[in-house]
């Protein structure tokens, strides 16, 4: 049986609402199929006050074992690096973190808040807000760049704002069955299994895009979102089509573009107004390019696509 502590930083808690909306496995599965036992979850938990103090005390001198330690929300540093703003069991969050992540077998956080700070940290940043092994795309975070569990890994991120839910039991029961040591992980620590290919990767869209024919208003059934609408699946890394939404949609289908919050730099631009929603161009290029092509490439491609679109590239495809 792998014990497991969930708690929560500067959160709105959208990690916890979808982390107990699972469905491949459930959170009911991770208990009676996996043998998880849920030490505490800030949803779930029973002991309160002292009681959950005296069992947090317990954890960190070892007498409790802690296998996986998810956190989901930012580190709170403020004011001026005390901590005081995210009090928890009687002291800052941060300190209950830090000593927790030196007994954790493994740590795991959940969401863009706990992986890279997210919306929380965008400047001018007042909470001090930072991530637990990053801030934004600066390696090191609340536990610095050398901190690794006692199974020898880095932080595990799961980012989203917030994670599929499924990505977040699936990375637990790996964890849980012991094959946390077979999880492979890209520059940003995320498991490669989720985050090799892009959101793009899947879109009902994507001939759309090659023709460069453009949705011009959200919900609309045909078009590609990148061109006009601010969509950041072409450079986004996610699995957003490819493991569904409820099992049935994701943004792009439903005719929303992707903002990309499973990157360090989400929200973009700082959320400048006007940048979001809304692609950034430099002489009618757009700023950011999908992953691979650059500007040259870019314009040449998408003149060629434009004028080799079909007629049907144009109608709505999707009428019943």
């Amino acid at each position: 049986m792998a014990n497991l502590l969930w708690l929560q930083g500067g959160a709105c808690s959208g990690n916890t609402m979808s982390f107990l909306n699972a469905e491949e496995p459930s959170a009911c599965d991770l208990v009676t199929d996996f043998g998880i036992n849920v030490l505490w979850h800030p949803s779930l938990g029973l002991e309160l006050g002292e009681n959950l103090r005296r069992m947090l005390d317990a954890i960190v001198s070892g007498e409790i074992a802690m296998d996986i330690f998810v956190f989901e929300g930012t580190v709170v540093n403020a004011p001026n690096g005390t901590g005081e703003w995210n009090r928890f069991c009687g002291r800052p969050m941060k300190d209950w973190v830090a000593d927790l992540a030196k007994v954790a077998t493994f740590t795991v956080a959940v969401g863009d808040c706990a992986t890279w700070g997210g919306i929380p940290a965008t400047a001018p940043n007042p909470s001090e807000s930072e991530g637990l092994q990053f801030l934004k795309r600066e390696h090191g975070g609340f536990l610095g760049k050398d901190y690794t569990s006692k199974a020898g890994l880095p932080v595990i991120n799961i980012p989203g704002c917030p994670a599929h839910p499924d990505w977040i039991t699936q990375i637990v029961v790996a964890v849980a069955t012991g094959r946390g040591g077979d999880l492979t992980l890209d520059e940003f620590q995320r498991p490669k299994t989720f985050f090799t290919s892009f959101t793009q990767t899947g879109c009902t869209r994507n001939m759309h895009f090659a023709y460069k024919v453009s949705a011009t208003e959200f919900g609309q059934r045909k078009g590609c979102l990148f061109y006009d609408l601010g969509c950041r699946g072409p450079m986004t890394h996610s699995p957003c089509n490819r493991i569904l939404w409820n099992r049935v949609s994701s943004k792009t289908r439903a005719g929303m573009p992707c903002l990309g919050c499973t990157e360090p730099e989400f929200p973009f631009f700082d959320l400048e107004p006007g940048t979001v929603f809304k692609t950034q161009t430099v002489m009618g290029a757009p700023k950011d390019m999908p992953t691979g092509v650059d500007k040259a490439g870019y314009i040449k491609l998408t003149a060629a696509a434009k004028a080799a679109s079909p007629a049907w590239a144009e109608e709505d495809l999707f009428v019943v």
